[in-house]
């Protein structure tokens, strides 16, 4: 960084319209993926019903949209591309936006590093067309055009080089232009959608429009655009508090992810990358999925535009909410609730896996060809020859023909299948539960199963009373400076976690008394922890989680092992306690608790 000389008086001046343009084109493009979400969102504020996205060079080399929209006249094709020219808003009310777009930014931005062509026609009108190269305009003239707007970007960049230079490969751009399109299908499943790369003439997404009332039609088009796996393993999301209503598509926890790619979060049908809101995601599946997983969701939070601020940046990614605390509990409570509603589900993707498992691997030898095979008179060893005569010899009858069948089964026979879970018919290995359903059969894993069982149940009697404290023989007082105000404000909260404060003068913080369940516990680090998420997240749980992590364990101990034979009566409980409990598709640690393979599988494992 250079220092201005204190002796040298720089001189103040006023950059012109093209330095400023290419300067904002740095905030509102970073990427042809953002060129292409500006261009897009504004087909959609322009009322389309299908919009044709074509690029070349990961969208280096070109972005065409066409949309067929409410289009512009010849008058407003220079005026679209003066900076902060807008139809969205009038400028009295910054705070009741309902359009994507209200800048008035991204066209001249676009057109200030780029060669942009604005084709467009709007009813009763002749189609014009106009050019912009480097943020010098051309004069608009007549063309042939359908009603709708074509916008063509060629060469992005060539006026800023040194942008090109932090771009990456063809193949990356391209791939994030297919996310933001993704998102953008996902946020109007009315509107249709194509997205071409003309490089390799073929079309790298396509979303028809959906029929149907609101919230089928973002089923419809969740499941087009996030595949049939993840509607066959979610929940339903629909819940309302203080004027917001959260609806959407939540996977269940062992249909989870090694990153977060299959989150996406919408504000008023605005694709959202918000602290706040992802925060609230990771709480809601707190305590069912392991380390380093990740859930995936499709979530559409309503509101009244008033109570949420769009304009905290100009990618218009961020919003900032006036009652941050009623949103975040909104989806923490609603994803909590519909994923204990899902009970005992787990996900279908532990069938499959063991579907494949149990396929046998090709034989590498090549196949033998029965002309070649000489025909002669096999010779068989005795232990192999009494096989055979065993295979061929016919089935015993009487008391010793139901001897298999009676030590691999363990309930009667009129026991009744239909339950989710079957009845157990056997235990193999002292640990796997293997039940009947109508339809195929279930493997239970009876530790894991019982391990949630048990947890689930010391987590209800530990939120029926306050959790249990142990007072310090001497406070420990913490200094915490501003922060102090922050956790002081939720000691409440924290009371009935067996964390109890006091003030302590300015910026202090007394602890007077800890979780008994904690055993000994560094206070000071635990509060700065706690302050930490209050700072980042509006809100802490990680007192709550170190708590329930005691709990788990204790479930772990207190749980069936491994290796202890049952009797039916126990497992056909352990599976009915399974169906009544919510969570226990999965085990403490978010894996699954069981899987169930169908008949038609089966038998398709055996070629029938």
């Amino acid at each position: 960084m250079i220092r201005q000389d204190p002796n040298i008086r720089p001189v103040i001046r006023q950059l012109d319209q093209t330095a400023a343009n290419r300067i904002a084109a740095g905030e509102v493009v970073e990427r042809p993926a953002s060129a292409v979400k500006e261009l897009v969102e504004n087909a959609l504020d322009a009322g389309a019903t299908r919009i044709e996205v074509a690029i070349a060079g990961g969208g280096k080399r070109l972005i065409r949209v066409t949309d067929d929209g409410c289009g512009m006249t010849a008058a407003d094709l220079p005026l679209a591309l003066a900076r902060h020219a807008t139809s969205k808003i009038d400028g009295s009310d910054l705070l009741d936006i309902r359009s994507f777009g209200f800048r008035g930014e991204a066209l001249p931005s676009l057109a200030a590093v780029a060669r942009l062509t604005l084709t467009s026609r709007a009813a009763g009108h002749e189609p014009a067309q106009i050019a912009v190269s480097a943020g010098r305009a051309g004069p608009v003239r007549p063309a042939a055009s359908n009603r709708g707007t074509v916008v063509e970007l060629r060469d992005l960049f060539f006026a800023t080089p040194a942008r090109l230079k932090f771009l990456r490969s063809d193949r990356a751009e391209t791939q994030a232009i297919a996310e933001v399109m993704r998102r953008l299908a996902m946020a109007e499943p009315a509107t249709a959608f194509t997205l071409t790369d003309e490089d390799e003439g073929r079309m790298l997404f396509r979303a028809d429009a959906e029929q149907g009332d609101l919230f089928n039609a973002l089923a419809a088009r969740v499941g087009r655009v996030m595949g049939r796996e993840f509607l066959d393993n979610a929940v339903p999301i629909d819940a309302t508090r203080d004027g917001l209503r959260l609806t959407g598509l939540a996977g269940l926890p062992t249909c989870s992810r090694g990153a977060a790619v299959a989150q996406h979060l919408f504000v008023n049908t605005r694709p959202v990358r918000d602290r706040l809101l992802t925060g609230a995601l990771r709480a809601g599946y707190f305590d069912t999925l392991p380390s380093g997983r990740h859930p995936a969701a499709v979530l559409y939070l309503a509101c009244d535009p008033r109570q949420v601020d769009v304009n905290v940046h100009p990618a218009k990614a961020e919003v900032r909410f006036r009652e941050p605390d009623a949103a975040r509990g909104l989806v923490v409570t609603a994803l909590r609730h519909a994923l204990a509603g899902a009970g005992h589900r787990a996900a279908t993707t532990g069938a499959a896996a063991a579907l494949a498992a149990f396929r046998a691997e090709p034989d590498p030898r090549p196949p033998l060809r029965l002309s070649h095979v000489p025909i002669m008179p096999a010779r068989l060893s005795p232990t192999a020859a009494a096989l055979s005569l065993a295979a061929q010899a016919p089935l015993p009858s009487g008391p010793a023909a139901g001897f298999a069948e009676a030590a691999a089964r363990v309930e009667p026979e009129g026991l009744a299948t239909d339950a989710p879970l079957g009845a157990a018919r056997a235990q193999l290995h002292e640990n796997w539960i293997v039940a009947q359903t109508r339809d195929g059969i279930v493997i239970v894993d009876q530790h894991a199963a019982h391990e949630r069982l048990v947890y689930e149940r010391l987590k209800a009697q530990a939120a029926a009373a306050r959790i249990p404290s142990q007072a310090l023989l001497i406070p420990e007082i913490v200094d915490l400076g501003d922060a102090a105000a922050t956790l002081l404000a939720v000691a409440g909260d924290l009371d009935r976690l067996g964390l109890a404060l006091e003030p302590f003068g300015p910026g202090c913080i007394a602890v007077r008394e800890v979780p008994a369940a904690l055993g000994r516990v560094d206070a000071a680090a635990l509060l700065r922890d706690i302050a930490d998420d209050l700072a980042d997240l509006g809100a802490s749980d990680r007192l709550q989680g170190r708590l329930d992590a005691v709990l788990s364990s204790m479930a772990c101990h207190g749980s069936v092992r491994s290796g202890r034979r049952l009797t039916g009566d126990e497992m056909n409980a352990l599976l009915r306690e399974m169906e009544r409990t919510p969570r226990s598709g999965q085990c403490n640690h978010g894996r699954p608790t069981w899987i169930e393979l169908k008949l038609a599988d089966i038998e398709r494992l055996f070629g029938r």
